[in-house]
């Protein structure tokens, strides 16, 4: 049976995650129409979105923003950067972006120079271009670092939780619950690292295993490097 195509949901879910402009805001209900009209996501999934949408909406614009920031701007995770979960500040996470930039060129997807590739709702733009299957594996590459997510944002109680849980659902994976760490500091959490500290593990749901770091387009697959 093959993979039922979810491009309009993950654009959708990109577009959510996405700092939240007053355009959104104005355009809360065609994405809600544009779910309800794929129907990729079960009814739940998409009445536990209309609830994050709903708060958007309901929100004073500037509480709305500053309510994004201090969710995800402010600690490694909820960071919406997903090499931050894999490779921290260590020097494998300049090349793993020089190697995602290079998948995306292939695919036609370009960034200004001001954007990171890594960033999760330029990865669900870039999985929308890409045939189901292929849209599929890709999620279900980062599925882990997903689930670190809905495991912090549940953990905060915050309905953006709910398009963690969306995606997972995309990628054929559950929801697993995660014994998270005693968070940092801000001070801490971004203080300079060991110069030969390695790769840092912090948010990763399978630590001991080896983690993707870059998407390399092998004929019509995508597939993941793995950490050294």
């Amino acid at each position: 049976m093959s993979t039922r195509n979810a491009s309009l949901s993950l654009r959708v879910l990109a577009r959510l995650l996405d700092y939240p402009t007053d355009d959104l805001r104005s355009n809360l209900s065609e994405l809600r129409a544009a779910l309800d009209e794929e129907g990729a996501l079960s009814a739940g999934r998409r009445a536990e979105l209309g609830r994050l949408m709903d708060e958007i909406r309901r929100k004073d614009q500037l509480d709305v923003e500053a309510s994004y920031v201090d969710l995800f701007d402010r600690g490694r995770a909820t960071s919406l950067h997903l090499f931050e979960h894999v490779h921290g500040d260590s020097r494998e996470r300049g090349q793993a972006m020089v190697d995602l930039q290079q998948t995306y060129a292939q695919g036609g997807l370009y960034f200004a120079d001001r954007e990171l590739p890594d960033y999760l709702p330029a990865v669900l733009e870039f999985a929308s271009t890409q045939p189901p299957e292929q849209a599929r594996a890709l999620l279900g590459e980062i599925a882990h670092i997903i689930n670190a997510l809905f495991a912090a944002l549940e953990k905060r109680r915050s309905h953006y939780a709910a398009a963690m849980g969306a995606l997972l659902d995309l990628a054929g994976e559950k929801a697993t619950p995660l014994v998270l760490p005693q968070e940092p500091t801000l001070d801490e959490a971004w203080v300079e690292p060991d110069p030969f500290g390695g790769c840092s593990i912090d948010g990763q749901s399978k630590p001991d295993q080896p983690q993707p770091i870059h998407f390399v387009r092998h004929s019509a697959s995508l597939t993941s490097g793995a950490a050294k």
